[in-house]
């Protein structure tokens, strides 16, 4: 026993060695790695210049959005980008090159092979809008591609000059919304699924309840992909000077065109290989310095980098602060909007003397029915005392317009979707799957009423006739909301709402938002409002974290997946099951109350 004791001490001081020695090699690792990584990225954001001539290049595999989450640890690591590209710098940075004389052109690059794009058609139209302000001033835009999708292909319409590679193609097959239903799944394995709801549109539950689109939901989308599909053919076929009926016609008869095809149909303007277009963009700009084998050039990124650095130094802050994804209770994970954190955001703002506005940014489908109130309460505080406007991205429904009311504006694009003013209650129950393997429950209770929250059973009459009373009264209370925030009518309010997504021109025509606009409107009806004239500074929040963070989370044990950027078939549609099913994740409303886009709404 004696010699076994030693043994054991033995290995555990051995052991402790051997950590702390392991512990000083990492962190003596991780010191140096950071170094590293923040001199490079301090050495290479000076060493930026723009040159004389040069053309500014927008890669089209990137994604835009709202708030970039931050790198990966991996691309941290390595050097890489993350993919994505804030809009804001975008907007920026395409304005300021409209005034720029170094500046002389844009190219709209297509040609680095396709990634999985999260873009929505909102945020392309604000970009699409920029563009055409920049074209508007003399230079020119070229875009070039090899495949075009719808994506690719709304923006590049705006060029001057569109080519595409003699073995591409253009996708212009028009728009579906397609959505999966787990109804029979749950039946096959014994999951119950209980909705309550009220809005004759409000069908998010629908996805677990059914086995395929309602008659109301089928009509919704119908409408609103009519709509959108409208504004993509006014847009493109204004640049293109083609007619809407045109547009339909090449959809309905092909949807994907050959490049020759494309040339015929006057969807481009000439076919070109990757050294031709090099060629031909020489021809503006001169040969690039360094690599003479390409043109002289400085991509979005870049360029936004050297515009931000040129900003006005000013106290008199406006504020943009962006609810991105899905509204939670409580703090909320990243790409989610925590009721509680994003209520301390707007709490600090309002506190924030040298913020004399609030531009409000909403990209959301909803969530939590208490977390948005949660929210909403912060947005009315701060709307009393500085102005707070709001700007709508791709989506800002039910929830997302729960936080959206109580501002000095909104403005949406076009085509961002918006309303859905409705409310559900969803409850599941695993009895039937229990009972097939084996599990059973029973119950000891003091009241009738006691077990009502549980997943053993289906609810009761009476305990469904609750939560029917429950979701009656929220919906009551959102319908005021509306009508008092919005200065409409109750009963007008009750006719537009029932659940019903609307478009935001339509969302305008009925009064749920005020302008047709994006971002760089509503910060500059912000400025405008709080009397700023030129002496303002923008400021963003939330703070994104960094992947400095990142990396010492991953030092203390944490995990983080990277997103594949190509699937095959098979794999791609296990991963949208998977990422249908983790909308689950989010139904965290202690309530079980939401007010949430009727159907998880993508468009293709």
């Amino acid at each position: 026993m004696r010699q076994f004791i030693k043994q054991a001490l033995a290995s555990t001081i051995g052991s402790l060695l051997g950590l702390t020695l392991f512990s000083a090699v990492s962190l003596t690792l991780l010191t140096i790695t950071i170094g590293a990584i923040i001199q490079s990225a301090t050495n290479s954001e000076d060493t930026v210049k723009v040159a004389e001539r040069s053309i500014l290049t927008i890669d089209l595999s990137r994604s835009i959005v709202d708030l970039n989450p931050g790198k990966t640890l991996q691309e941290a690591l390595a050097g890489e980008s993350n993919r994505v590209t804030e809009l804001k710098s975008v907007l920026n940075a395409i304005d300021a090159a409209t005034k720029d004389k170094r500046i002389i052109a844009i190219y709209l690059d297509g040609g680095s092979g396709k990634q999985i794009s999260s873009t929505g058609f909102a945020t392309l139209k604000e970009v699409r809008t920029a563009l055409e302000r920049f074209r508007a001033s003399g230079k020119k835009i070229i875009a070039y591609n090899i495949d075009m999708d719808k994506r690719d292909y709304y923006l590049s319409s705006v060029a001057d000059r569109i080519l595409i590679n003699p073995m591409g193609s253009v996708d212009i097959n028009g728009f579906r919304s397609e959505t999966m239903f787990f109804k029979n799944a749950f039946d096959k394995y014994g999951i119950g699924v209980e909705v309550v709801r009220v809005g004759k549109y409000k069908s998010f539950g629908e996805t677990w309840s059914l086995d395929k689109f309602s008659p109301a939901a089928r009509q919704e989308t119908q409408e609103l992909l009519n709509n959108l599909w409208g504004e993509f053919k006014t847009s493109v076929g204004t640049s293109r000077k083609l007619t809407p009926a045109s547009i339909q016609q090449i959809a309905d008869d092909r949807g994907m065109l050959t490049a020759t095809q494309s040339l015929k149909n006057n969807l481009v303007d000439r076919t070109a290989y990757p050294d031709e277009v090099i060629a031909e963009l020489q021809k503006l700009s001169g040969k690039d310095e360094e690599d003479k084998t390409s043109f002289r050039k400085i991509s979005i990124e870049d360029y936004a980098t050297v515009v931000s650095k040129a900003a006005t130094n000013s106290t008199r802050k406006i504020a943009v602060i962006y609810a991105q994804g899905s509204i939670v209770s409580g703090e909320g994970s990243p790409g989610q909007i925590g009721g509680d954190s994003m209520a301390r955001e707007l709490r600090e703002l309002r506190l924030d003397k040298n913020v004399k506005a609030v531009v409000l940014r909403v990209n959301s489908p909803g969530g939590s029915a208490l977390a948005s109130d949660i929210i909403q309460r912060e947005v009315r505080l701060l709307q009393k005392e500085k102005p707070v406007v709001v700007s709508m991205g791709d989506v800002a429904a039910s929830g997302g317009y729960w936080i959206s009311t109580y501002s000095n504006k909104i403005f949406a694009e076009s085509n961002t979707i918006t309303g859905s003013i409705g409310v559900i209650g969803i409850n599941f129950n695993y009895q039937k799957l229990a009972n097939k393997n084996g599990i059973t429950w029973d119950v000891v209770k003091t009241s009738k009423l006691a077990d009502s929250s549980t997943i053993a059973r289906p609810r009761t009459p009476q305990e469904l006739a609750i939560s029917q009373q429950m979701v009656d009264d929220i919906y009551d209370d959102f319908l005021n909301k509306v009508s008092e925030s919005r200065k409409l009518p109750k009963q007008k309010v009750a006719e537009i709402a029932q659940g019903r997504v609307w478009s935001g021109s339509d969302a305008k025509k009925i009064g749920l938002v005020d302008d047709i606009g994006g971002l760089s409107d509503a910060i500059s009806y912000a400025a405008e409002t709080a009397k700023l004239g030129k002496d303002w500074e923008l400021e963003e929040y939330p703070a994104v974290e960094g992947w400095e963070e990142k990396l010492l989370k991953q030092f203390a044990g944490s995990k983080e997946a990277r997103a594949l950027q190509v699937q095959d078939p098979l794999t791609a549609e296990l991963i949208k099951v998977k990422a249908e099913l983790s909308v689950l994740k989010t139904f965290n409303d202690p309530h079980h109350v939401y007010v949430r886009l009727p159907i998880d709404f993508k468009l293709d």
